[in-house]
């Protein structure tokens, strides 16, 4: 199949990325091929490579760039009350998971497919994100007005819990997303001991 007439570096690039994570999210990074990522975008196989050195290399640059963008989306602020830091970041991540569903999806199911060095990357990444919600609990430890068990657990507890969200979320169903905010806002409170 012949690139597309017309198409651009500029457009074929993110079209490329967007359809490799629509197809690594609906049917897994193993059994999609180049092939059909390429005919999914309507250019030859063999003109992916001028975007991506090879899959892996595509699969760690959506896992990445996800990263990135979460963690450039979030903002915290040390001054304020760490309950309602808490609150701020339940909210945050509940929607920034709903508004890139397949993106999430993929940071947690695919990082067994990548490289050792891929992974520990993404991995980094991933800590930084979850060091800054461990942040908040320990100056909600530290004031008095959470109690836990173990902080680290609770982190990553809290993060799954958030993450699980997108299975089974859906737009016009029984509850709106300022409702399930609400709820998991509740759901959080139990779990560092705020109530």
């Amino acid at each position: 199949m012949a690139r597309t007439q017309g198409s651009r570096a500029e457009i074929t690039g993110p079209l490329i990325r967007a359809e490799a994570r629509r197809l690594f999210a609906r049917n897994g990074f193993a059994a999609v091929s180049m092939r059909q990522i390429a005919s999914a975008v309507g250019v030859q196989a063999g003109a992916l490579y001028a975007y991506t050195p090879d899959k892996q290399a595509l699969l760690h640059d959506l896992l990445e760039s996800h990263m990135r963008d979460l963690l450039a989306a979030w903002r915290d602020d040390p001054e304020m009350d760490p309950l309602d830091r808490l609150e701020a970041f339940v909210r945050f991540h509940i929607d920034f998971s709903l508004d890139h569903i397949d993106a999430v999806f993929l940071s947690y199911m695919e990082l067994r497919n990548l490289t050792p060095e891929n992974f520990r990357n993404i991995a980094g990444l991933r800590g930084s994100y979850e060091d800054a919600l461990e942040r908040i609990l320990q100056a909600g430890t530290e004031s008095g007005v959470m109690n836990m068990t173990d902080r680290r657990l609770t982190t990553l507890a809290l993060i799954a819990m958030l993450t699980g969200v997108i299975n089974w979320y859906r737009e016009g169903g029984r509850l709106d997303r300022q409702t399930i905010g609400d709820i998991y806002w509740g759901l959080a409170r139990g779990a560092v001991g705020a109530d």
